[in-house]
């Protein structure tokens, strides 16, 4: 089976520093795979590198078949290769429903000829809803999103990424700056979306790592320590060394 996405040695250099060393592991279709490591590790550098915020050095990026490693952000956007929360934008002035139904449209080569007359595209407008629904803002399509509290701005930035129509998503700590029971309905919503897309999550919170990991890649100082299970990684003496007094995986 071809993978999702297949990262091969992939390498970025800043000067003198190595801050990703030598990455390979692989994502199959439908799963979510967690990037996990302390501060300093090289995971957002990762998905710079990934989304083509980065160049890299060394290495190489296939999704599926297609190798992307030389292609810029908007290429790989248009290819089903999306990092949610850095490369959306949310128009504060518009309804959720008008942000969500301009990113189905920007999916699109010709999107932005619609600023007026999106809301008339009833196959944009409808999956819009559909994906306002999937992220967890049922109810809320008339409001403005100004108005959203901060849990439910990162839903409706998750939402107009759905509604881009990705392959896979790059998901850069979703969770960040979310009290305990916001993140909780982010983990839910996460757990509902998977299968659906492979998905790259990178998270600092551990509790949501294990309740929706398929496979987890650990890196320590831009190498890759260990890639396996929820359970191998609680297992693993060395991974457990470098969380010890950082995070509590048990």
């Amino acid at each position: 089976m071809t993978s999702a996405l297949r990262i091969s040695g992939l390498t970025k250099r800043f000067g003198a520093l190595l801050v990703t060393d030598n990455v390979s592991f692989d994502i199959a279709p439908g799963e979510l795979h967690a990037v996990i490591g302390p501060n300093g590790a090289g995971k957002t550098t990762l998905i710079n590198q990934l989304s083509g915020e980065l160049q890299s050095d060394a290495g190489s990026i296939f999704f599926g078949e297609r190798d992307v490693t030389t292609l810029p952000i908007h290429q790989r956007v248009r290819a089903g290769l999306l990092r949610s929360y850095q490369i959306t934008s949310i128009f504060e002035g518009f309804t959720v429903l008008e942000n969500v139904t301009l990113a189905a449209l920007g999916a699109k080569a010709h999107a932005f000829g619609f600023w007026r007359q999106m809301l008339a595209n009833k196959r944009a407008v409808g999956q819009a809803q559909e994906m306002i629904a999937a992220s967890g803002l049922s109810g809320k399509g008339d409001v403005v999103a100004g108005e959203l509290g901060y849990g439910e701005r990162r839903q409706l930035e998750l939402a107009m990424s759905l509604a881009a129509a990705p392959q896979i998503l790059l998901l850069d700590e979703p969770m960040a700056g979310m009290s305990t029971q916001e993140a909780a309905a982010v983990t839910t919503l996460l757990q509902g979306l998977k299968r659906k897309y492979a998905i790259l999550l990178v998270e600092h919170d551990m509790d949501a790592v294990f309740a929706l990991a398929d496979r987890i890649t650990v890196l320590v100082y831009g190498k890759v320590m260990f890639t396996g299970t929820p359970d191998e990684v609680r297992n693993h003496p060395e991974v457990r060394a470098v969380y010890l007094g950082e995070e509590s995986i048990a």
